[in-house]
């Protein structure tokens, strides 16, 4: 049996390792359980056994991120097919409208498998320049800009359709029904999501709107919104962005 520790088990260790067991404990416990210490407990490995793959806590935040675009891509390239079946966007000329949604979906797919990661997906990037930003989180940035380029949109437009399709999929995912559940164990509906703290006289909307609000279907509305959304931008002079590659 290799022992706690030991060069053995430290061996085996490696940062897409690391990483994973760190995406695992905040999926299973929450974000505010990961420290260093327990990240060694799940390995099986000393705490100081980390700092090789990753310099502390804050890095390790920034790992999650990593991880999190990491598994995006992934995602990306082992569909990267369905963009040539969808006919009907390549008769309209619309095939960079379809790729956003490919990615729109890839994303939602891999919020929906870590949700406790996306605020810091959300916010972390944002205290770090570009150029400190995890490579995944870049390849992605670099394909949706080459993805607009190559669809003969200018630079100013490409940047204005980037930050409307970003600011639409983090926003529309996270306003989540997870969020306004009280107490999941709790089979009343009311009590489920805490109605009953709020006084009726005062916030009867919220007491009769927040129910569908926990029921909507997310990522349906994640699409239907992106589609309204890029509905309303110049149309593309070229369309001819993908080269059968993905990030």
């Amino acid at each position: 049996m290799v022992e706690r520790g030991s060069p053995e088990k430290r061996g085996r260790l490696s940062r897409p390792l690391v990483l994973a067991a760190a995406v695992a404990l905040v999926d299973r416990d929450g974000l505010a359980a990961l420290t260093m210490r327990r990240l060694a407990t799940d390995l099986g490995v000393e705490p100081m056994a980390i700092y090789r793959y990753t310099a502390g806590k804050e890095a390790l935040v920034d790992g999650l991120v990593e991880a999190f675009f990491a598994e995006v891509n992934d995602r990306l390239r082992t569909s990267a097919g369905e963009i040539h079946s969808d006919r009907d966007a390549e008769s309209a000329g619309l095939l960079w409208r379809a790729e956003l949604r490919r990615i729109a979906r890839a994303f939602a797919f891999v919020v929906h498998a870590h949700p406790e990661i996306l605020p810091v997906v959300a916010t972390r990037p944002l205290s770090l320049p570009v150029a400190r930003r995890p490579a995944p989180l870049l390849q992605l940035t670099e394909h949706i800009l080459a993805v607009l380029g190559r669809a003969g949109f200018d630079d100013a437009t490409v940047l204005s359709i980037y930050r409307a399709f970003v600011a639409w999929n983090l926003g529309c995912l996270l306003v989540d029904k997870r969020q306004v559940v009280d107490n999941p164990e709790e089979p009343d509906l009311m009590l489920r999501l805490g109605l009953h703290r709020l006084p009726a006289a005062e916030y009867p909307r919220l007491r009769a709107l927040v129910p569908r609000l926990a029921e909507y279907d997310d990522e349906q509305e994640l699409i239907a919104g992106l589609d309204s959304l890029l509905s309303r931008m110049p149309e593309a002079p070229l369309d001819s962005f993908y080269g059968g590659s993905a990030p």
